[in-house]
């Protein structure tokens, strides 16, 4: 235990159930403790689609990076993004475009860390330890590597389901677009409960009450609730669909409760 918990921030409390430990946990990364496992596995014993979902939500941001590089666009702001794992944006886009830039930013210190000592050698991408809802503070952070005189794609994967009413998570979004440039792209992913079943429900109730004892409770959104985060956007076909079904490069009939959605700014 020692040995794992070298590369761990002192500020870092390991024994309480960390989302973005967890999410690391379902696609399959090293980077999670046992309290992390622990809340994971509660979750998959009532929801064993869990790790399917997270790998379906992954597949849509790969495939939204890609079309967004054939769209001409070569940054990216990537909010709560979570721990590096297999298939990150930078890898991505730079594929294609060494040139290509990432910033990601994440509240998640363990994320934050290991993102900056992967990408050590890489002086087109940073991390950034800052909460989505700062939008002053990751904007200024941003500048120092993005060029925001040329379109930029925000992207907010799996991450506004843990921001609450309260927090205005549609300002902040319309924040974040209003100091882009025409040109600019929006993909969001948001869980859902539309569509559940009457047991599904019960079920998934059952997994927000465990993910209420970690560091971000889940707030639940609507087909509409999702929608209005792209007001005044033009949203791409097919819309605000199911993950698997935006532009799916292979058959998956199976239920994801992602919607998944990219919005295009005037």
């Amino acid at each position: 235990m020692m040995e794992e918990l070298k590369w761990v921030p002192s500020t870092v409390d390991v024994t309480r159930p960390s989302v973005a430990r967890m999410y690391d946990y379902y696609l399959g990364g090293s980077h999670n403790f046992e309290a992390d496992r622990a809340a994971a596995k509660q979750v998959e014993q009532i929801f064993p689609g869990v790790a399917q979902s997270a790998q379906a939500n992954r597949s849509f941001l790969r495939r939204v990076v890609r079309h967004l590089m054939t769209e001409g666009v070569d940054q990216f702001l990537d909010l709560g993004s979570g721990i590096p794992t297999v298939g990150n944006v930078h890898e991505i886009a730079q594929h294609d475009n060494p040139d290509a830039r990432v910033v990601y930013v994440d509240f998640e210190p363990v994320a934050v860390s290991h993102s900056n000592a992967l990408l050590a050698d890489n002086p087109n991408a940073n991390a950034i330890l800052a909460d989505l809802r700062a939008t002053s503070t990751v904007l200024a952070g941003a500048r120092e590597t993005l060029d925001f005189s040329r379109p930029v794609g925000v992207l907010v994967i799996a991450a506004l389901h843990f921001v609450p009413d309260t927090d205005s998570p549609y300002e902040a979004i319309a924040q974040y677009m209003a100091d882009l440039p025409s040109g600019s792209y929006l993909a969001i992913t948001h869980a859902t409960w539309d569509t559940l079943s009457e047991q599904e429900l019960a079920e998934a109730r059952e997994v927000a009450k465990i993910y209420s004892n970690s560091d971000n409770k889940l707030t639940m959104r609507t087909h509409a609730e999702v929608t209005r985060f792209f007001e005044g956007m033009e949203v791409l076909e097919p819309g605000v669909v199911a993950v698997n079904d935006w532009r799916p490069d292979s058959f998956d009939d199976a239920h994801v409760g992602i919607y998944g959605a990219v919005g295009r700014k005037p």
